[in-house]
């Protein structure tokens, strides 16, 4: 018996097939939440130590030991923050992370008020992937629509109306004959195929 049917050295690594591209999608987007949390912490942190420094005028930043992260998203938001991450395709992962980021980067928001903007970059990615559907299901649609009117242009083509074949049954002549009218509606002309 071999080493290496013991530790499976020669099987591969199936971690990508086993995981769900939705599960990806959430575990990525809030891993992005947590790092930009952090940095923003980070930055309140050095801000703090700056307004310290000015307003005493001397650095105890070197005495200071920081933990390594004090504010954390409570459970009941983080479980409703990973359910709008479940409802992001796949393809709009990579632009979420690009507009969270840019936003970030404009305000410079305090570490409390990441969460409410990561929140408010999900809706709208949301809102856009919701009006795009709408707009495919339009399509769609549109398409099966005007497929069937094509079909019943084809057929209204090939049936003639012949209004001067003198077999044509009005109600006038039933009445001159004294003879019962068949039944059919009247108002119709009556269709034949030409020959």
């Amino acid at each position: 018996m071999s080493l290496a049917s013991w530790f499976r050295w020669n099987e591969p690594p199936n971690r990508i097939s086993q995981r769900n591209p939705t599960e990806m999608v959430v575990e990525t987007l809030m891993m992005e939440l947590s790092w930009q949390t952090k940095q923003a912490e980070k930055q309140q942190r050095e801000r703090e130590n700056e307004y310290r420094k000015i307003k005493t005028g001397v650095d105890y930043g070197w005495l200071v030991s920081y933990p390594k992260q004090s504010y954390d998203i409570s459970p009941g938001e983080r479980l409703q923050l990973e359910d709008m991450c479940t409802k992001i395709h796949p393809s709009y992962c990579g632009p979420v992370i690009l507009r969270f980021r840019q936003l970030i980067a404009e305000y410079e928001p305090e570490v409390q008020e990441v969460s409410r903007l990561f929140r408010s970059v999900l809706q709208e990615a949301a809102e856009k992937i919701k009006e795009e559907e709408e707009a495919k299901k339009l399509a769609r649609q549109w398409n099966t629509k005007n497929k069937t009117s094509l079909s019943l242009t084809t057929f209204k083509s090939r049936s003639r109306i012949s209004p001067f074949i003198s077999d044509i049954k009005t109600i006038s002549e039933d009445v001159e004959r004294g003879t019962q009218p068949t039944r059919r509606v009247w108002s119709m002309p009556e269709f034949r195929n030409g020959k």
